[in-house]
């Protein structure tokens, strides 16, 4: 038993890694049966617009992005309208997001680093894609995962974390760590399909507002 009958968890942060994978081989028969999602939810058509899309959803919503993206891929087409277009210019189009002025910066030096050193294509390389400014790791990930099908790892966002913990799959608090944590327990073959299943999960049962243990069929499955 993992979780006590209020959904409380009873073994220690400390747990070590064979628990964790005992616990991650109960979870991962419900997520992958409940949850289909085996890809970004963000809206795209090419790897520039994926990497758009990615840049502007850090602290906002997949939906908030998918909102604004068809007017400013309609204002900006190319990857050269990116890079000749002004920062205010490109404000407009996505002020209701969050940090939009910062974000209005990234992807125009984006755009110019990929004219000037990628020959205006997106690197598949998750390390040559984080030269892209406002691209990290978890960007790089959910990048190459979705526009080349590359497994590369688990982008680890809000969602994610909120699962680790709940259910004590890392006691780590930065990102990345959490990650190579996941790493370890999931088969690579697994890595894409359980990252969207986690958020799909998220998205749903497993919200940080009014989560009620009884109705989520992960912590169920843990009390048996």
């Amino acid at each position: 038993m993992f979780l006590n009958d209020k959904g409380s968890e009873i073994f220690s942060m400390e747990t070590s890694l064979p628990k964790k994978k005992e616990v991650w081989d109960k979870i991962w028969p419900v997520l992958n049966r409940r949850y289909k999602r085996t890809a970004t939810f963000l809206d795209y058509r090419t790897p520039w617009e994926l990497t758009v899309a990615v840049i502007l959803s850090a602290q906002t919503t997949d939906d908030g992005v998918n909102r604004i993206t068809p007017a400013l891929f309609d204002r900006f087409p190319t990857l050269q309208d990116f890079a000749d277009a002004s920062v205010l210019e490109i404000e407009k189009y996505i002020k209701t997001l969050g940090y939009y002025r910062s974000k209005a910066k990234y992807l125009k030096r984006s755009a110019q680093i990929l004219i000037d050193e990628f020959g205006g294509v997106v690197p598949d390389d998750e390390v040559e894609i984080q030269k892209l400014a406002g691209v990290g790791r978890k960007s790089a990930v959910a990048i190459i995962s979705n526009a080349y099908n590359k497994n590369i790892g688990i982008p680890v966002d809000t969602h994610v974390i909120r699962f680790v913990k709940r259910f004590k799959l890392s006691n780590k608090k930065d990102p990345s760590k959490i990650e190579r944590d996941l790493l370890a327990i999931i088969p690579k073959k697994n890595w894409k399909r359980a990252g969207y299943a986690i958020k799909e999960y998220g998205r749903k049962e497993g919200r940080a507002r009014g989560y009620k243990p009884e109705q989520d069929p992960i912590a169920q499955i843990l009390k048996k």
